[in-house]
């Protein structure tokens, strides 16, 4: 399997389609996993019929993999906006506030995201290893620079990365295990979240 995305060249209604047919999907794969995920339970989750989601995908692995590729365009977008020239401290501090503030909103991404590494990576290896690897590097670059320079603490790079990633998306991929030690409301558990991720990071990141 590859990622795959919807055509290019499209109507508004078939875009809106489209749209509905993916936000459909992402609800089905993030609950059943890809294997346990039918076309028929993405077409009645979207309202609309086999057949017409089948014109849309020609099959359950193409949905599939526009769903992932959809998802990795919003989940890599905060920190391909990580800006070289800014604060070290408030950039990663504003990385890691919007990481933790997606997996709030969009806790179904970072699980089907997490359930496809867990498989293998079977549709998203090639991603990995090249345009994720690529833009990871640019960043480990720009915060090595920072370190360079005495404005950031001496750290690797990349460990760095993995633990906002790790402290973030935890929230989302293990929501049943925190609802179950947390006796708070979100609005709570996500304001405690922020404020102790906040003081950890910069405090521990500064030189």
């Amino acid at each position: 399997m590859t990622i795959a995305s919807a055509p290019k060249k499209r109507t508004r209604i078939q875009a809106q389609n489209e749209a509905k047919i993916i936000r459909a999907a992402l609800d089905v794969f993030s609950t059943h996993g890809y294997r346990g995920s039918t076309v028929d339970q993405i077409a009645d989750t979207a309202g609309m019929s086999k057949a017409n989601v089948l014109y849309y995908f020609n099959k359950k692995q193409d949905i599939y993999g526009a769903v992932l590729a959809r998802t990795l365009d919003v989940w890599l977008d905060p920190l391909d906006e990580m800006n070289p020239d800014g604060n070290p401290i408030d950039e990663l501090w504003q990385y890691a506030q919007r990481k933790l503030q997606m997996s709030r909103e969009a806790p179904r991404a970072s699980r089907l995201f997490a359930n496809e590494i867990l498989q293998g990576a079977p549709v998203i290896r090639s991603f990995l290893h090249h345009e994720l690897k690529e833009l990871v590097h640019r960043k480990c670059q720009v915060m090595q620079g920072w370190i360079n320079d005495g404005k950031l603490a001496p750290v690797t790079p990349l460990h760095v990365l993995f633990l906002i990633w790790s402290a973030t998306q935890h929230y989302a991929d293990f929501d049943p295990q925190i609802q179950a030690l947390h006796d708070a409301d979100d609005n709570t558990l996500y304001h405690d979240a922020e404020r102790t991720l906040k003081t950890i990071l910069t405090r521990g990141l500064a030189p």
